[in-house]
């Protein structure tokens, strides 16, 4: 199978459906966080991934909402909830795994036509198929973090949930990576030395965030948001002064709520100041345009990341602004994914 030449147009076609399944994937993010944050993510006791329609008529409301009953979260928490108000948390839930079957559709039948129609290279293939595997496999995932929460407690599993939001940082970083090798055509950068500076900055930065971000999503799990709300100390001490009661003392950086939420802001406090490491790159004059414009967004997300996490702890968790922590998280990330990529390939040729 012949490899596409960097200007064939169906390498622009297929990097824009990477890149469109990236930001389906970003979608998913955030309806995911909004459907924990609502406590509406238990309200589907079935998996069902073959299942595109809602309830139909008001006897499928019905046996739907009479197999919630049996739900830990309905008998201890939602013991009063009528019909009414479960189709208020069910049509969250549902949208949630909705996208997340049309983002498999529109991932399996382009590949397929692509695949059938001779435009993807032998090492594309196989590429492509490991990203629809992983996508198929944070659906699995998802189940059964939702199946933690319904067997005693009205909760899911924060190790499941920080697993669950980690396969989906990997796939988005997987399809931006794809999408951008087809797109992005770099322009050589004339300092060789101090674009592998930049590219190692950004590399740390990057593996520092694949931490923070699952850290986060241990902090919401064991809604460690809502305890020590001041900033930067901890009640009255820059650590919890119960950070390491649990034992044994390993166990209390994954399943201490004190410990988790410290460890969640010193990773996100140094992820910030690996971001503003890129400034010095942006006052030089060696960057090409292009470059220096995605590379601005580094440290500007940083900074809003870490405004709005700070805003989240301080006024108890608000919904809107959780979601917009979780969100701005993926796109610093995204971000400096798309410069790594355009550093890495930008080398001068040699002579």
């Amino acid at each position: 199978m012949p490899r596409l030449p960097v200007n064939d147009p169906n390498r622009t076609l297929t990097g824009i459906w990477l890149l469109a399944l990236a930001a389906m994937v970003l979608v998913n993010v955030v309806l995911g966080g909004l459907t924990r944050l609502t406590g509406s993510g238990l309200s589907m006791v079935e998996w069902q991934p073959l299942s595109l329609l809602p309830p139909l008529g008001e006897t499928a409301w019905q046996e739907m909402f009479g197999k919630y009953q049996q739900s830990p979260q309905f008998r201890l928490i939602n013991q009063g909830m009528t019909l009414s108000g479960f189709k208020d948390i069910f049509w969250l839930e549902y949208l949630h795994r909705l996208w997340g079957r049309l983002l498999g559709i529109a991932f399996l039948l382009p590949f397929l036509f692509l695949l059938l129609r001779g435009k993807l290279t032998r090492r594309e293939i196989p590429a492509l198929t490991l990203l629809f595997l992983l996508g198929a496999g944070q659906g699995v995932l998802g189940w059964a973090m939702v199946r933690s929460g319904l067997s005693q407690r009205p909760e899911v599993s924060h190790y499941r949930l920080a697993a669950h939001l980690f396969a989906a940082l990997l796939l988005y970083a997987a399809l931006l990576w794809t999408g951008c090798n087809r797109l992005q055509n770099p322009s050589p950068v004339a300092d060789d030395r101090r674009r592998r500076v930049l590219g190692r900055h950004l590399l740390w930065l990057l593996a520092l965030l694949g931490l923070t971000i699952p850290a986060g999503a241990l902090v919401a799990g064991l809604h460690a948001g809502l305890i020590y709300n001041n900033f930067p100390l901890m009640g009255d001490r820059l650590l919890a002064e119960d950070a390491f009661a649990l034992g044994p003392l390993w166990l209390n950086f994954f399943a201490n709520p004190g410990l988790v939420q410290f460890d969640h802001r010193l990773f996100a406090l140094l992820s910030w100041l690996l971001a503003m490491s890129v400034l010095p790159a942006l006052l030089r004059h060696s960057l090409p345009p292009g470059l220096r414009w995605k590379l601005a967004l580094v440290p500007a997300l940083a900074c809003l990341q870490v405004g709005l996490g700070i805003s989240t702890l301080m006024l108890l968790v608000p919904t809107a602004l959780a979601a917009l922590h979780q969100v701005t998280a993926f796109l610093l990330f995204g971000a400096a994914l798309v410069c790594l990529n355009e550093v890495t390939r930008s080398a001068v040729p040699a002579s």
